[in-house]
């Protein structure tokens, strides 16, 4: 017998539990007993515990009505058997993260040099003040300020430090929110067990030893337990043993369930036996824990995954052994070329491989300055005044050097863009935070950034779409087809007795209709919302389904075939009680269930013969008309068996079935649904609806969403034509045949887990069109599982949505709302946005800050911008502008323009204009200050001054200049497409303003008060007027820039591509490697392998070191996650309007089917009107 349920005590109510006498197991046995499988458990329990029962006695639970519930009783079983929770790893003190932080080669390079200089000019040797060391000790005016030479060493320390601050600050906070978005996560995770005789949702971490939990399809098991009753259980135990078999549970049999795997088909109740640290996942983590760091490293894949408790990853591919075997003959087929590394997102890859490039220019740079500079004063000195080396002279000249290696390394460190990496993680992080609120539940963070290059949406029907909350509309009952629901007399009775009873015991009894919590509310659906449908027809007919549940509870039903994607049905078998045989209840897909009708309730409640003709004729009279208006119909059945079958044979038991009625149920499609679609359509997304529904239901739905247009040429497909039109006749899926199916596949119905996979693969590796397809899919079911995790982006739904779907997603939309979608898309477009601002700001500064002092070096042997004070400008452009820029608020001009893609550059022609016209402006300033500065302001020439000499006011006033420009272009950086109006919205950035003014007001400070350690002396009014004056000049500028037609300068070039395909190197190519790291690979062509210290973007990822678990998922996922290495190499968009409408389709109503063309009307099995389907015809 199949649904086995353990007899219970009789009269066993809630257990009291005896608080002096402790349980009647301990903990190390129960761990002992969850480690044994199958057979050997069944023994085992018989042996020592006699049977389930014996275990619930000792447990000191009931198996019907659960724990009491009392605290004191779960305070126990907590101190007892420990609490249901895995504590995640400490988080990494802020000492700790200042030393990672210092690890950074830049910084040590400064730290030496201040060093050096410090000791250096602490020591006075006799020939001081002699001449013949040449110019180096004249222009010293008194002793005071030569004892000073100390401070600038001083002062390169104390931004050193401050430097370092910063950066562990930012490491510390972004562990914090993430610590806060983890907890987050773990709290939202509820269970349903059963306490006190009632049926209760807690959260997981409650969970205590003796629980009596409810599981159900769709599940993820948050303890280990031992089954009490089940129906048609089958387990995915991969995460745990790497066996891809679903396996079947039962009480004979193997009756142990484990925390970590999924329930994949059927249902029961299983008594906790071990929680937290005790169950099968807690007992791999602790061996993890334990192994220390080397262990970590190899074992990296079971680490929780964003910290969700008690979930576990699989230790090998989900897809599991079988698969495993096809990718290890796959692999050594293609060694070369197989890249299924984990990979840097598509905005990762471009940054990492531009701040390389930045950082190489910025080496070679400082290295000749300094090289310049040492040569320059040696042929001065020795050649050109002949001068001798000498003893005494030997600390003076080695200052000297030190200072040429000071300057060296400060053009290196403005150069290199430390903040890159700063920008990204405060952006992301500002995003996923703001994202919370607009119901994005954002899981791996890089997600989102993906999102906002998305180029399709595959989206579910059922709930996305529509608002699931699923009502009976019209039925057909005993030869009439009702348009609206009839009254109860107006049916049969007998015919109304076994329509109700069917419905009430053959669905879930975890379905419920319960009042509503609100006054004047709708009732509240509990479970599977088809179900609940059903039981709100039950209600209609003035019957109530509970009583008829009580009487026949679940322990009674025989069997349950329960509802799994491939049988699309449900079956509860009842043994009868008044005599011998069975009965059978089915349920299921209209055109699934009929075909299997051999007779139908007539009006008198009598059977008759249902043939096949009578089917087709129901099929168009009834069946069609419902789809046509929207409805999703189903079919209840029955079935009396005289004697016992085969159970285990299903074609023969679902068969010769009579028909009790088809009822067609309404999903309202959500009012705000059409509104986000257009606005997709507007962004270039194209939105296809992948639904188990039939045809003509999802083309009625499809029609109201918007996602068919009148007048367009489109395919609609049913899976099965879908699969013949892309499978050879080996039955093997062709991507050259998918290429001619999906640009303009928009629905694709009665689909099954399978082509919803096929069709998303086949979307992202296709190479048809002008760019890659980056693909956002969303789903809410089990099946939904393997689509997700191909996907670019993943959505589960937050709400519907079953623990395995979230499990395999990247975001969770905490509302279940197509609305939440677009939102996504524009905070992800906005987080390139904000990095493209960033890296424009920054970039100007790069460029004129690593010019001048280059040039300033070589022509007055000094830099006119002092080591310190290129520090405070690092400082500006990195961590405060990129917590400005990157704080900017998305807009709906965001869903204006079409998707970036894989491909298209960092930084535009446009964006290149900007960085070099505003260049070239703040290097003519710059200059003719520093040649012609003290003509100008009437002041003494700075140049050419002797170590050691006080700050002088021409420095200071280039100083300060250089910091105003640099802060009105901040301003001019918050447009990057040429808009003329750079304040627009700026007071809806309150952090933007903030650090404007705040820059403004420590300038001011510094210039005024900075003194000695700055190398700055206080300015007059009349000066600070003239340098806000040229900075307020860049605004002016800045509109010149834009004037300029950016299709005119065809010299400007673009950079930051993503990495095509053909420049991979190919030991690359090979596995082996963790992750193809495209910084390495530049560094590898150019061997300057010491770089990868300087190329400060590899420590600095450690600031994205909180959301480890999340920017490197692709650890744990056996697909790579977004690729950014198959694609072109120059992009080329499409106008947004580039399809022209084609074959006349739609009308607004019903589709006439004679109106559409062959491949929609039959569902896509013929031609459809024109076969010649090139690449070139479909806008991407």
């Amino acid at each position: 017998m199949a649904n086995n349920t353990a007899d219970h005590p009789p009269g066993n109510s809630v257990a009291e539990v005896d608080h002096e006498g402790d349980f009647g197991c301990t903990t190390m046995q129960l761990r002992e007993l969850m480690e044994l499988r199958s057979g050997e458990a069944v023994n085992k329990i018989v042996e020592c515990y006699g049977d389930v029962q014996g275990i619930c006695r000792r447990l000191k639970t009931s198996p019907v009505e659960g724990l009491s519930g009392n605290p004191a009783d779960l305070e126990k079983r907590h101190t007892v058997f420990g609490q249901n929770f895995i504590p995640p790893k400490k988080p990494k003190t802020f000492l700790q993260l200042v030393w990672e932080a210092l690890q950074d080669v830049t910084l040590i390079i400064l730290e030496v040099a201040a060093i050096i200089s410090l000791g250096l000019s602490f020591y006075h040797p006799q020939g001081e003040g002699n001449d013949h060391c040449g110019q180096a000790s004249a222009g010293v005016e008194d002793e005071g300020e030569a004892q000073a030479g100390w401070i600038e060493g001083a002062a390169i320390l104390f931004s050193v430090i401050i430097v370092v601050l910063v950066t562990a600050f930012n490491d510390w906070s972004k562990e914090k929110q993430f610590r806060g978005l983890q907890s987050r996560i773990e709290q939202e995770q509820k269970f349903t067990v059963i306490r006190m005789g009632q049926v209760i949702q807690i959260p997981v971490a409650e969970i205590v030893v003796g629980d009596i939990a409810q599981i159900k399809y769709g599940d993820l098991l948050p303890a280990d337990g031992i089954l009490i009753q089940g129906n048609d259980l089958k387990i995915d135990e991969s995460s745990l043993t790497g066996e891809s078999d679903h396996v079947r549970k039962s009480l004979e049999k193997d009756p142990m369930l484990l925390s970590g795997t999924h329930v994949m088909e059927g249902s029961g109740r299983m008594v906790v036996t071990a929680v937290g640290l005790n169950s099968q996942t807690g007992i791999i983590f602790t061996l993890l824990g334990a192994g220390g760091e080397d262990e970590e490293k190899k074992v990296k894949k079971a680490k929780t995954q964003d910290g969700i408790a008690l979930e576990i990853q699989p230790l090998k591919s989900e897809e599991g052994a079988e698969s495993e075997e096809k990718e290890e003959k796959e692999e050594k087929e293609k060694k070369k070329v197989n890249i299924t590394k984990k990979e840097k997102s598509v905005l990762q890859g471009k940054l990492t491989r531009l701040a390389v490039q930045i950082g190489k220019a910025g080496l070679i740079m400082s290295a000749v300055t300094v090289i310049i500079l040492i040569l320059y004063f040696v042929i001065d000195t020795f050649g050109v005044q002949g001068r001798e080396w000498t003893a005494e002279c030997t600390p003076i000249y080695i200052q000297y050097f030190v200072k040429f290696f000071i300057i060296g390394v400060t053009v290196l460190v403005v150069a290199v863009p430390e903040g890159l990496p700063l920008a990204v993680t405060i952006s992301l992080a500002y995003s996923v935070k703001k994202m919370m609120k607009d119901n994005n539940l954002v899981r791996h963070l890089d997600a989102c950034e993906t999102m906002g290059n998305a180029t399709a949406i595959c989206s579910d029907k059922t709930g996305t779409l529509t608002m699931n909350r699923m009502t009976v509309v019209q039925a057909f009952i005993g030869d009439t087809h009702y348009k609206s629901i009839p009254e109860s007399e107006a049916i049969n009775q007998e015919t109304l007795e076994i329509l109700v009873n069917s419905i009430s015991i053959n669905s879930a009894y975890t379905t419920k209709i319960l009042p509503s919590e609100k006054e004047g509310g709708l009732p509240r659906h509990v479970g599977n919302k088809t179900e609940c449908a059903l039981l709100g027809l039950v209600l209609d007919l003035k019957r109530d389904y509970q009583p008829i549940r009580e009487e026949v509870p679940e322990e009674k039903l025989y069997k349950v075939y329960t509802f799994n994607s491939s049988r699309k049905s449900m079956s509860t078998v009842l043994k009868n009680t008044s005599g011998p045989g069975f009965r059978m209840y089915s349920k299921g897909a209209s055109e699934i269930v009929l075909r299997k009708c051999s007779h139908i309730l007539d009006a008198s409640g009598q059977p008759r013969v249902f043939k096949a003709k009578d089917r087709d004729e129901m099929v168009r009279k009834v069946i069609e008309p419902m789809a046509c208006d929207g409805l999703r119909t189903i079919c209840i059945a029955m079935r009396d068996f005289t004697t016992e079958p085969d159970w285990d044979n299903e074609a023969d038991i679902l068969n010769d079935l009579t028909c009790i009625c088809v009822v067609g149920i309404e999903d309202p499609v959500r009012p705000e649904v059409p509104e986000a679609i257009s606005k997709c359509q507007r962004a270039g997304i194209t939105v296809r609806m992948v639904t188990g529904d039939n045809i003509n239901t999802a083309r009625a739905i499809a029609t109201k969403c918007g996602i068919l247009q009148p007048g367009e040429d489109f395919l609609c497909l049913e899976g099965k034509d879908f699969n013949q039109q892309i499978r050879n006749d080996r039955g093997e899926v062709e991507q050259e045949r998918l290429d001619k199916v999906w640009p303009k596949l928009r629905v694709l119905a009665r689909s099954s887990p399978t082509d919803k996979h096929t069709l998303v693969k086949g979307i992202i590796d296709s190479t048809v069109g002008e760019t890659r397809q980056v693909v956002a899919v969303t789903g809410d079911g089990t099946n939904d599982g393997p689509a997700l995790k191909k996907a670019d982006v993943g959505f589960a739904m937050g709400i519907a949505g079953t623990d395995v779907a979230k499990e395999a997603s990247d975001i969770i939309l905490t509302d279940d709302n197509f609305t939440s979608i677009v939102k996504a898309v524009m905070w992800g477009r906005n987080v390139y946005d904000s990095i493209s601002k960033f890296l424009q700001f920054q970039l100007t500064v790069n460029v004129v800050a690593v010019i001048v002092a280059f040039t300033g070096a070589c022509i007055t042997q000094d830099s006119p911008l002092k080591a310190v004070q290129m520090l405070w400008v690092n400082l500006i452009m990195d961590t405060l502008a990129s917590l400005a820029l990157a704080t900017e608020p998305p807009t709906e001009a965001l869903l204006l323009r079409r998707p970036y893609g894989r491909d298209k550059p960092l930084i535009s022609r446009t964006m290149m204009k900007n960085i070099l016209g505003h260049a070239v402006y703040q290097l003519i300033i710059t200059f003719t200050l520093l040649f012609a500065g003290e003509k100008i302001f009437n002041i003494d020439n700075g140049r050419n001054s002797p170590l050691h000499s006080p700050p002088s006011e021409h420095y200071t006033i280039i100083f300060n200049v250089f910091v105003m420009m640099q802060l009105f272009n901040e301003i001019n950086a918050r447009k990057i497409h040429g808009e003329r109006n750079v304040f627009e919205g700026i007071y809806r950035n309150p952090i933007f303003c903030c650090v404007v003014l705040g820059t403004f007001a420590l300038q001011i400070v510094i210039v005024q008060f900075g003194g000695k350690p700055f190398s700055c002396t206080a300015l007059t009014i009349d000066q600070w007027l003239w340098c806000v004056f040229i900075g307020v000049g860049e605004l002016l500028w800045g509109q010149f820039i834009s004037a300029i037609p950016t299709h005119r300068l065809k010299f400007l070039k673009e950079a930051g591509h993503g990495i095509p395909k053909g420049d991979l190197p190919q030991e690359v190519l090979t596995e082996g490697a963790d992750e193809i790291d495209l910084a390495e690979m530049e560094l590898r062509r150019g061997q300057i392998l010491w770089f990868r210290g300087l190329n400060r973007i590899q420590t600095q990822i450690k600031v994205v070191n909180a959301f480890r678990s999340s920017l490197y998922e692709g650890l744990e996922k056996p697909e790579s996650k977004s690729s950014i290495h198959n694609f072109m190499s120059h992009p080329e968009f499409l106008p947004l309007y580039e399809e022209e409408p084609r074959v006349p389709t739609i009308d607004e109503g019903c589709v006439d089917i004679g109106h559409l063309p062959s491949s929609s009307r039959n569902g896509g099995g013929g031609e459809p009107p024109d076969r010649s389907l090139h690449s070139h015809e479909f806008p991407v």
